[in-house]
């Protein structure tokens, strides 16, 4: 099994990577994984206390339930991977998505770099590196369109939260990276060749 990480800020294009890669690819040779369904569970919090964590910190995802996961998989067994509410702020209680051990797995995310027993486990590890004003705009239409939030809590998390994450934790993770891609998914060379190394694993080309 081959474990790609693919990390970079928010609004980076870490996601239209990892789809292209499986468009190439065929999705039933790729399990995909976003760390973002991994975020831990405040169940004994209200909502407003909730809403009030520091989202873009290392620390507030699950990474042991993660990396046991990724291990349950290289292992040839099937896992089931958390649902995030992101309206709730809070896991769905009911819902899981079922991860099979495919010969690849894809994993993106803001921290896949950053933690070290995460970064153990990735046999490839990629940055998506695309310009701030890029990434923030791409954020606020997410977050209007995907997340139900308000221009104002936008501005005020990014400046809060976001912006300092981001350089305290996401750029200098971009020094493990095997693999740097400019500009998301608009960088089809990159996209190739990231495409080009999964496939020669599965000819066994390696």
């Amino acid at each position: 099994m081959l474990i790609i990480g693919i990390a970079g800020g928010t609004g980076s294009g870490k996601t239209t990577v990892a789809r292209s890669v499986i468009d190439r690819l065929g999705s039933s040779k790729v399990t995909f994984i976003s760390q973002d369904n991994y975020y831990k569970d405040h169940p004994h919090l209200t909502f407003a206390e909730r809403e009030a964590l520091n989202y873009d910190h290392p620390l507030v995802f699950d990474n042991e339930l993660l990396t046991a996961q990724l291990a349950q998989l290289k292992d040839g067994h099937a896992a089931h991977a958390p649902v995030y509410d992101f309206s709730a702020h809070a896991r769905h209680q009911e819902r899981t998505v079922e991860l099979k051990p495919n010969p690849i797995v894809i994993l993106e995310g803001l921290h896949v770099l950053s933690d070290e027993n995460l970064r153990a486990m990735l046999d490839i590890k990629v940055f998506v590196d695309t310009d701030p004003d890029v990434r923030i705009l791409r954020r606020v239409l997410r977050d209007i369109e995907e997340r139900g939030r308000t221009i104002q809590s936008i501005h005020d998390q990014y400046l809060k939260t976001v912006k300092p994450m981001h350089e305290a934790f996401i750029e200098p993770s971009k020094k493990y990276a095997d693999l740097i891609i400019p500009e998301g998914g608009h960088n089809e060379v990159g996209i190739q060749l990231l495409s080009i190394l999964t496939e020669r694993y599965l000819t066994g080309q390696r």
